[in-house]
C-alpha cells in the first residue's frame, strides 16, 4: 500500500475546488476562430493567455520530470468553446481563464509526460492569481471577437492551419442563428394567429351592467341607436362581437334604406349580417358611390334587364344574354353564360319565371326560351309589336300596340293557344300580374289623367299595393284597400321628364329613371322631395334610362349604349 506523497490532499482540494460546474465554453479562440470540438491535446478553443500558461507549464515540466505517470485523470484538454456557443456568463466569472490554464497546463493526455504533483499544484495557484486580471481582458476580448464573427461574412483573417475546421463552426454558427430566427418568427405568427382565432370571452372584471344575462343585455342594448352601437363595438372583443347581433341590428335596418327587409319585415337577404347592410344603407342614404361601366353596344339600342342572383340578363338587339357577376357585384365576366335568340326584331321586355325566360318582340311575338338549356319556343301573338309581358303562377298576359292585352298558358302542351283577349283604348305599354292571380278586371286606375299620360312601368308591392311612372313626370302609389281612382301618395319629377322605369326595395327606398340625360333619382318614400339625382350621360349622349335594377349594393341602369353601374359598397 503506498502512501500519497505530502501535500496531495491538499492539491486534490484545489483541484475539486477549481472544477466545481462544467469548464465555460468560449465562443472562439485566441484568434477569434470557432471550431470544432478538440479530439485531445491541449489548447482547443481556449484564448491565447491560456496557451501562455500552458507552454510555461511544460517547459519547467520538462526540467523538473522526475519520472514517468499521469498527471490526472482529467480530459485531455478540450476545447468546449469550439461548437460556437456560448455559456451563461454566470459560469464564467465562476471558473475564469485562471482555472481553464490550471488543468490544462497540469493535465495531458493519456500517456504524456507529466510533471510532479508540487509543480501542479504551483501552477494552479499561478493560475489562480492571474484569473482576475485575465478574466476582465478576455471578456472584453471575447466580445469584440464575438461582434466581429457576427459581421464578418467572408474568411477569417488568422487562417491558421490548426483552426481549418473552425471555418465550418462559423458557417454553422451563421445557420443556426437564421435558423433560429426564422423559427422564433414562425412562433410569433402562429401565436398572433391563435389569438385571432380565439373566441373573445366576457371579460372577468368591470361594470355590473356587462355580468348580466345575455337575454337581458339584448333587451337593453335594442334601444340604443347606430352610433351608441357603434361606441360599444369600441370598448373591447366580447363588446365587438355581442353587438354584431343581427336581432340588434334588425330595427335599425328596417327604418334604413335598401337594407333588405320589406315593409313587413321579411328579410330578404338573410346570408348577409344585417350590421353590414346597415354600413351600406348609410351610403344610399348620403349618395355616396362610385360609378362604373359594365357594358358598351355600337349602335342605340332600348335594352331591358333582370337580376337572377349572380346572373345578369339583358337584351341587345334580337338576342338576350346572359352574364354572370364577379364576386364584387361591381364588374362582369366578358364571355355570356348564355344567348337567347329567336325574334326577328328587337326584344321590347322579358322577364324570369319557372325558370323560363318570357320575352316580347317587335315582330309582334312571344319567345319562349328555357334558362339551362337551348329549348326555345316563338309563337305570334299579336298583329303589332308586343310592349311588354309578365308570367305568374303559369300564366303569361302581353300587351301591343294594337290595343289588346291577350293571356298565355305556359305549359308546354298548350303553348300558343290564347285564354283570354282584353280590348283596351289605347295601346299597351305596362303590365303586371296582381299576386291575388284573381283573372278578372278589378278596377280602373285614376280618373284625372291628362291625354297621353300613358304608363310607362308599373309593379305590384303587395296584393293591394302599387307603383306607377310614366310620362305624366310622376310617380305614384296606389292603395286599393282606401281608392282605386286617386293614389295615396305621388312624387313629382324636378325637371318635369318622363320616367321610364321605376323599381322599390319593398320599404322605404324608391329609384327612378328619366328621359333626358340618364338622369337616376334615389327617393325617400317618407319624404316628398328626391334625395339624390346621378346624371349618367352628357348632351352629345343624353339617353332615356330604360331600364333599372338594384341589390343592397349596387344599382344598374341601361341606357342606348352602355350599362352603368353605381357602387354603393365601395364608394
Amino acid at each position: 500500500m503506498v502512501s500519497p506523497p505530502p501535500g496531495a490532499a491538499a492539491v486534490a482540494a484545489a483541484r475539486a475546488c477549481v472544477r466545481v460546474g462544467l469548464a465555460p465554453r468560449p465562443l472562439m479562440g485566441s484568434q477569434g476562430g470557432v471550431g470544432p470540438p478538440g479530439n485531445g491535446g491541449p489548447g482547443e478553443g481556449e484564448s491565447g493567455e491560456t496557451r501562455k500558461l500552458q507552454e510555461e507549464g511544460r517547459a519547467a515540466r520538462g526540467k523538473r520530470r522526475k519520472g514517468k505517470g499521469k498527471a490526472g485523470a482529467g480530459q485531455g484538454g478540450k476545447g468546449s468553446g469550439a461548437e460556437g456557443k456560448p455559456e451563461p456568463p454566470q459560469g464564467k466569472e465562476e471558473t475564469g481563464l485562471g482555472a481553464e490554464a490550471g488543468p490544462s497546463a497540469g493535465l495531458g493526455k493519456a500517456g504524456e509526460r507529466g510533471g510532479s504533483v508540487e509543480e501542479g499544484a504551483r501552477r494552479l495557484v499561478r493560475g489562480d492569481e492571474g484569473s482576475a486580471g485575465a478574466r476582465k481582458e478576455a471578456k472584453g476580448r471575447d466580445e469584440g471577437k464575438k461582434e466581429e464573427w457576427r459581421v464578418r461574412t467572408g474568411r477569417r483573417e488568422d487562417a491558421r492551419p490548426a483552426r481549418a475546421q473552425g471555418r465550418g463552426g462559423q458557417a454553422w454558427g451563421r445557420l443556426a442563428g437564421t435558423r433560429a430566427a426564422m423559427a422564433t418568427a414562425a412562433e410569433e405568427k402562429a401565436a398572433a394567429a391563435a389569438a385571432a382565432r380565439e373566441p373573445a370571452c366576457r371579460p372577468a372584471a368591470g361594470p355590473a351592467l356587462l355580468r348580466l344575462p345575455e337575454e337581458l343585455l339584448l333587451l337593453i342594448f335594442s334601444y340604443l341607436d347606430m352610433q351608441a352601437l357603434g361606441r360599444l363595438a369600441q370598448v373591447c372583443r366580447w363588446l365587438r362581437r355581442f353587438t354584431s347581433c343581427d336581432l340588434l341590428w334588425r330595427r335599425i335596418a328596417r327604418a334604413s334604406l335598401n337594407s333588405g327587409f320589406t315593409r313587413l319585415g321579411t328579410d330578404l337577404m338573410a346570408s348577409v349580417p344585417v350590421k353590414e347592410r346597415v354600413k351600406v344603407s348609410q351610403n344610399w342614404r348620403l349618395g355616396r358611390c362610385r360609378e362604373g361601366i359594365l357594358l358598351k353596344w355600337r349602335c342605340s339600342q332600348m335594352p331591358w334587364m333582370q337580376l337572377e342572383g349572380d346572373s345578369l340578363y339583358i337584351s341587345q338587339a334580337n338576342f338576350i344574354l346572359a352574364y354572370q357577376f364577379r364576386p364584387d357585384g361591381a364588374s362582369l365576366n366578358r364571355r355570356p353564360l348564355g344567348v337567347f335568340a329567336g325574334h326577328d326584331e328587337d326584344v321590347c321586355h322579358f322577364v324570369l319565371a319557372n325558370s323560363h325566360i318570357i320575352s316580347a318582340g317587335g315582330d309582334g311575338k312571344i319567345g319562349i326560351h328555357k334558362i339551362h338549356s337551348t329549348f326555345t319556343v316563338k309563337y305570334s301573338a299579336h298583329e303589332q309589336e308586343v310592349n311588354c309581358v309578365d308570367c305568374k303562377g303559369g300564366i303569361i298576359v302581353s300587351g301591343s300596340r294594337d290595343r289588346t292585352a291577350k293571356v298565355w298558358p305556359l305549359a308546354s302542351g298548350r303553348l300558343g293557344q290564347c285564354l283570354h283577349t282584353i280590348q283596351t283604348e289605347d295601346r299597351v305599354w305596362s303590365i303586371a300580374i296582381s299576386p291575388l292571380l284573381s283573372g278578372q278586371l278589378m278596377t280602373h286606375l285614376g280618373s284625372d289623367f291628362p291625354p297621353g299620360a300613358g304608363v310607362l312601368d308599373v309593379m305590384y308591392e303587395s296584393p293591394s299595393t302599387l307603383l306607377s311612372c310614366g310620362y305624366d313626370t310622376y310617380v305614384r302609389y296606389w292603395d286599393l284597400r282606401a281608392s282605386a281612382r286617386k293614389c295615396v301618395m305621388e312624387w313629382e319629377e324636378p325637371h318635369d321628364s318622363t320616367l321610364y322605369c321605376l323599381q322599390t326595395d319593398g320599404n322605404h327606398l324608391l329609384a327612378t329613371g328619366s328621359s333626358y340625360y340618364g338622369v337616376v333619382r334615389l327617393w325617400d318614400r317618407r319624404q316628398r322631395a328626391c334625395l339624390h339625382a346621378f346624371p349618367l350621360t352628357s348632351t352629345p349622349l343624353s339617353s332615356p334610362v330604360y331600364c333599372l335594377r338594384f341589390t343592397t349594393r349596387h344599382l344598374y341602369a341601361a341606357l342606348s349604349y352602355n350599362l352603368h353601374v353605381l357602387d354603393f359598397q365601395n364608394p
